[in-house]
């Protein structure tokens, strides 16, 4: 029908592709749609984030043909010029297609398994590309990914290419003329698609954000839309007169007293608990050791029976939660006692936050020293570390034992190593040993037939949270590697006089409705759920705490167990100490804009893209509230848990 106005051919092919790319696009949101659907969700729910969604796919269609239109404004650049430059267009829009798929890939991994579109904190896992694609190597069939990938876009070159010849076929004989004004009209309508409005105000990313759900605001979103818009939240970004703002909210929530205006320096000394014997500490830094996966849980699987062995023997807290996901995050808000808060780069990536005070060097008199089994330029951990002063650190390169995968030396090794080594240590020591293993690719060293795998039936596997038997032997290995490590250092003079301290870097996603109310399964508590463990049969008491606790809260509880002064200038507190007050833990789910507060009987979740503020039991449903007592409680914790926010965000880059 265009024909028939006179339009040109370029002009014709780009209608043609144009229809094509948004088949492409609404095909995948579609998928996404299909894979990723929460419960309790139904097609017409979403209708109006397809529709929003359709905007956002005309602007990034637009903005890959736009360039064929514009320099098809010279004539001798027109994709029906010649064959050279038919050749030329069409690898074009392979190379786009191939960049838009490639995203769409990408974007369906993130989904699967962080439950979000792709963002820009992507690029963290870009920094170390070795790394990061070995551990792709070793874990998916990434040879078989690439070619579906490579005959998708050699399949739709071929598609542009036979538009191209049935354009040119129609078109033959007809006298078209070439006339700019077609060129322009095409330009314009695209630019229009590209600003997304017919207001003066471009279509934003936060539009998105109008629905008040997260899932469907994602698919509202592309991955290249949700990709480029979070590129600004790479910059760190603090306000801080917000942070004075929340400054007697947070001191008073906390229970900190004789602070100074805006400082949350405090002085601690020896109190009754600490322990005078100068004990060695050993800080073991546990790779997804996830809480619901485990023994101690009551999960059926069994899965870490020494662990739990230890867990009767120590003081044990089953409610502690990391502040985020991810294990450069939980390193960092381990040592720092900060949550690591920065949007879509991790901050130890971040050369203007790297700098921080950490309480490990007011520990006098200790040998520090640091055990990995791979490499600690991965997301610069050595960059973190250098704020440790003295640190003795022993990673890959000094180990004799060949890697196992990506990640390095096993952790039995590592273990084997660090036990080594610290038999030789003269004076008191506070060790990190920090294991990968319990980790994607989920390779166990062919060195251990001593542990024996199990294959349970996926309904089992996934029933009790595991996604498949590899993971599930995995975490059985990590609890192996426990059992070896202790059984050794218990031969060794200093065992009697050392505090082993476990906890987990983060949880994992996963079905937990096996062991815990669905909230914990809904509402992702299970990303940062981990055991928290301090071990020493000859200087600690048994017991079990089920109070709320964070992982920002193990330095300073540690340093109250040695019999030395020192200095806390940050929001994490010595949960041993009798005075504490509130049971908490602050959360973070950076890239849906989630953050929240977890106390003994809720979890308060509001979002900082758009007002959304939730409530939940974390044991009883519903709430045991009336609505006067939940929306009394909702303006309480909204108030913290922005007042958390800034303030951790000021802490970033000032806690020097």
């Amino acid at each position: 029908m265009l024909i028939k106005f006179k339009i040109p051919k370029t002009i014709l092919w780009v209608v043609n592709l144009f229809l094509i790319f948004i088949l492409i696009f609404t095909v995948f949101r579609i998928a996404t749609y299909f894979a990723f659907v929460p419960k309790g969700f139904s097609f017409p729910d979403m209708l109006p984030s397809f529709f929003l969604g359709i905007r956002y796919d005309l602007r990034w269609v637009a903005i890959i043909l736009l360039p064929v239109v514009l320099i098809s404004l010279i004539p001798k650049l027109s994709p029906f010029y010649s064959v050279t430059n038919k050749i030329g267009w069409t690898w074009y829009l392979a190379i786009l297609t191939f960049i838009t798929f490639f995203f769409f890939a990408a974007d369906f991994g993130c989904f699967s398994y962080n439950r979000t579109r792709l963002g820009a904190s992507a690029l963290n896992f870009f920094e170390d590309a070795h790394i990061s694609l070995s551990m792709l190597w070793q874990t998916y069939p990434m040879f078989w990914l690439l070619l579906g990938l490579f005959l998708a876009v050699f399949f739709f070159r071929w598609m542009y290419r036979r538009s191209h010849g049935n354009v040119r076929t129609k078109t033959d004989g007809l006298g078209i003329p070439y006339r700019r004004k077609w060129f322009v009209v095409a330009a314009l309508i695209l630019g229009l698609f590209v600003h997304g409005n017919f207001a003066r105000s471009p279509l934003k990313s936060s539009a998105a954000f109008i629905f008040g759900d997260s899932f469907k605001s994602y698919l509202a979103l592309n991955p290249l839309q949700n990709f480029f818009s979070t590129l600004k939240f790479r910059s760190p970004q603090y306000n801080e007169s917000k942070a004075r703002e929340y400054f007697p909210v947070i001191t008073r929530w906390m229970g900190l007293k004789n602070t100074k205006d805006f400082s949350y320096q405090r002085e601690s000394f020896p109190s009754g608990n600490s322990i005078e014997s100068h004990p060695n500490i050993v800080l073991v830094l546990c790779e997804s050791f996830s809480m619901y996966k485990s023994s101690m849980s009551g999960n059926r699987l069994n899965t870490t029976p020494y662990f739990e062995e230890l867990v009767s023997q120590g003081i044990f807290f089953n409610r502690c939660f990391t502040p985020h996901f991810s294990t450069a995050r939980g390193l960092f808000a381990t040592l720092t006692g900060i949550p690591d808060v920065q949007l879509s780069k991790f901050s130890t990536r971040n050369p203007l936050a790297l700098q921080q005070r950490t309480i490990i060097n007011d520990f006098e008199g200790y040998e520090k020293l640091y055990f990995l089994g791979g490499d600690p330029e991965f997301n610069n951990f050595n960059g973190l570390l250098q704020n440790i002063n003295g640190l003795q650190m022993y990673t890959q390169e000094k180990f004799q034992k060949p890697s196992v995968n990506v990640w390095g030396v096993s952790d039995k090794t590592l273990f084997q190593e660090a036990d080594n080594i610290l038999s030789k240590q003269a004076k008191p020591f506070f060790a990190i040993i920090q294991t990968a293993d319990n980790h994607r690719p989920f390779m166990i060293p062919e060195e251990d037939s001593a542990f024996k795998k199990l294959e349970l039936s996926n309904d089992t596997l996934h029933y009790y949270g595991f996604e498949s038997s590899a993971e599930l032997n995995s975490f059985r290995y990590s609890d192996y590697c426990f059992r070896k490590f202790m059984e050794s250092a218990r031969q060794e003079p200093w065992f009697h006089n050392t505090i082993f301290v476990f906890v987990g870097d983060h949880g994992v996603s996963g079905n937990a409705e096996a062991i815990y109310p669905s909230v914990w399964t809904d509402q992702r508590l299970t990303d940062e759920h981990v055991p928290l463990l301090f071990y020493a049969p000859y200087l600690l008491e048994p017991q079990n705490h089920s109070e709320v606790v964070s992982q920002i809260d193990v330095l300073p509880t540690i340093a109250g167990l040695l019999h030395q002064p020192y200095t806390n200038s940050t929001l994490g507190r010595d949960v041993l100490a009798t005075d504490k007050k509130n049971n908490y833990a602050f959360t973070i789910h950076h890239d849906e804009g989630r953050i929240g507060i977890i106390t003994n009987s809720y979890y308060f979740v509001k979002n900082i893209n758009f007002h959304d503020e939730q409530l939940y039991s974390l044991d009883k449903e519903p709430l045991p509230y009336s609505k006067v007592e939940q929306d009394s409680i909702k303006a309480e914790m909204s108030e913290l848990t922005t007042g958390f926010y800034e303030t951790a965000k000021w802490m970033l880059m000032n806690n020097k």
